[in-house]
């Protein structure tokens, strides 16, 4: 017989004879036993997320540029719809790295389409950095209404809106965070000034335990973040702190802060603020 014509030839078999199939056969059967044993083929890590909520200039756009400069893709958003700022000039340079979204925070109804057109990305970090100040020397029974109305709304109520609507999208071991200020803290007060931007901030506070509350349990870390006195649009030409100086310090503290479940109040060099 010549086998079939497959270049293969019968040999009879005897004392000591190997079959030729005999080690093709030994080797699938080898294969077959260890297949399950075998370590899984390794995969790309993934290139982590974050979304930083008011990232137009400032502080956020610091933490935008931050990021970006840590290897992570950034999601950032802007409040107008129409003027261009300095995160459109960075996502330009970004590689397709920066992603720029409109959101007015005191704009609830803008939170459900902007979860929608997030929805199939899943977020490492969601901070919102969002901050007013008015009437800074003006003792608080002599503040107007209305000036009251605005800074506790976007410094207090927005940022919790923000959180509550899109926690959804952070993963399990993520972390959600909201730029507080050192000012927030009742306890460190002791020279006053400052009344409706520190009763804002200790507002949000107090939101963010009540959110955390909420969580008890759970294995995902939140934080309030004190940047420190910085030399800002908001903090003025006096702050001690520059952002080149405290930005990547904040970072640091928000990236540590990741592997700590729960909420803490911290600085910009990792130190609890007491409540």
């Amino acid at each position: 017989m010549d086998g079939g014509g497959r270049g293969f030839t019968a040999v009879p078999a005897g004392p000591g004879a190997v079959h030729p199939r005999t080690p093709y056969l030994r080797l699938r059967e080898m294969t077959r036993m260890t297949s399950s044993e075998a370590p899984p083929p390794a995969t790309a890590p993934t290139t982590p997320t974050a979304l930083v909520v008011g990232a137009s200039r400032g502080l956020g756009h610091a933490l935008a540029a931050e990021f970006l400069d840590r290897g992570w893709n950034v999601i950032g958003t802007v409040r107008d719809t129409t003027a261009r700022t300095p995160l459109h000039d960075l996502a330009d340079r970004s590689s397709g790295r920066l992603s720029v979204e409109h959101l007015d925070i005191n704009e609830p109804a803008q939170l459900p389409p902007l979860h929608e057109r997030l929805a199939g990305r899943q977020l490492d970090v969601l901070f919102v950095n969002a901050g007013t100040t008015q009437h800074q020397d003006t003792p608080i029974g002599q503040v107007p209404a209305a000036d009251f109305t605005e800074v506790m709304v976007t410094n207090a109520l927005s940022p919790m809106r923000v959180v509550e609507a899109l926690e959804d999208l952070v993963t399990p071991s993520g972390l959600i965070g909201a730029m507080s200020s050192g000012q927030g803290s009742i306890t460190n007060n002791t020279t006053g000034l400052r009344e409706m931007y520190r009763g804002s901030k200790a507002a949000l506070n107090m939101f963010m335990r009540c959110f955390a509350a909420r969580q008890a349990g759970g294995r995902r870390a939140l934080v309030l973040m004190a940047p420190g006195w910085i030399r800002t649009d908001l903090g003025g030409p006096q702050a001690p702190f520059t952002i080149e100086e405290n930005v990547p310090r904040v970072v640091d503290v928000l990236l540590a802060k990741r592997a700590r479940p729960g909420l803490e109040y911290l600085d910009f060099q990792g130190r609890t603020v007491p409540w």
